[in-house]
């Protein structure tokens, strides 16, 4: 039985409340408490022997990494003081939805095997393999659909779509790049496709008019990306998907200047919360690619239903 007296010097500390809270409802290692709470690896170490030393928590080795979860006899005598000081910290709510989040990475197998594959994929020679064949092969399975791809730049991706959408809606706040676009897509006859000057945060489309939302690296170039995305939630129709390509949030602040970016990229947490705000439901993120050449930018790929009108 753990040292009451002990119990609370130590519940006095709002970031062991939080390591706490969350190793009630799940066993964690280092790395996931690191990555739901924000703090650097050796004060989760410190923290978590701390608690282990005052009997509050207990731990069991995994492979390679040590899981640590509450004491059940501590459960019984702090929970309830713990859940009361839980509603004192703004940081407590945000860390269940990291949690979620964490527990569906480790529930991912297949995800670290196609990490593997696509290290090799750009390395090594396969006969007949390619992005660009695989590419091609998932347009063609896309079902017809109207698409808006929002903040499409010079519409490279809007002319890839447009092979087999009914129609692409490409929009960007560049006049250049709009007139850029309309006459390549002139040059290469293709009628599906087009061009409106606008912005993100006020899409010139009408509401529910199309299937498919997408953002492919735009995102971070919105002042708000709430609205941004609130827009994408107005344009599609009941039952269609929003879809989100956008940099992990990264410390590159030369990118500002040489990109332009607004936002330096968006946590999976921040991008999910996004979503979900504007009405958005079976949210999914992925880690979807990791650069190997300085500064590392990484991609994220976040998708969501519009499965009813907002009330």
């Amino acid at each position: 039985m753990p040292s009451i007296l002990k119990s609370l010097r130590l519940l006095a500390d709002p970031n062991r409340l939080r390591i706490l809270l969350l190793l009630a409802a799940e066993e964690l290692s280092v790395a996931e408490l690191q990555e739901i709470v924000g703090l650097g690896q050796s004060t989760i170490s410190t923290q978590l022997s701390q608690l282990k030393n005052a009997g509050l928590i207990e731990d069991r080795r995994a492979g390679k990494n040590n899981l640590y979860r509450l004491d059940q006899a501590a459960a019984e005598s702090v929970m309830p003081v713990i859940r009361q000081a839980a509603a004192e910290i703004p940081e407590a709510a945000q860390d269940q939805g990291a949690l979620e989040l964490a527990l569906r990475k480790r529930q991912d197998k297949s995800r670290a095997f196609f990490d593997e594959m696509a290290g090799r994929f750009g390395r090594e020679y396969l006969p007949g393999r390619s992005w660009k064949g695989l590419s091609e092969a998932l347009l063609k399975l896309m079902p017809p659909m109207v698409i808006a791809d929002l903040g499409a730049g010079e519409g490279t991706f809007s002319l890839l779509l447009a092979q087999r959408a009914k129609r692409v809606i490409s929009v960007d706040n560049s006049l250049k790049m709009v007139e850029y676009g309309v006459e390549l897509a002139q040059k290469q006859g293709v009628k599906s496709l087009e061009y409106r000057l606008g912005d993100l945060e006020k899409v010139p489309i009408a509401d529910a008019e199309v299937d498919l939302a997408f953002f492919s690296q735009s995102l971070h170039h919105a002042l708000h990306p709430d609205r941004a995305i609130n827009e994408a939630w107005r344009i599609l129709k009941p039952g269609g998907r929003i879809a989100v390509l956008d940099l992990v949030r990264h410390r590159f602040e030369e990118a500002r200047e040489l990109y332009a970016d607004v936002w330096l990229g968006f946590t999976e947490v921040e991008l999910e919360a996004l979503l979900k705000k504007a009405g958005f439901q079976n949210v999914q993120t992925d880690l979807v690619h990791k650069e190997t050449e300085p500064p590392y930018f990484q991609t994220l790929l976040a998708v969501g239903d519009k499965s009813h009108l907002p009330e």
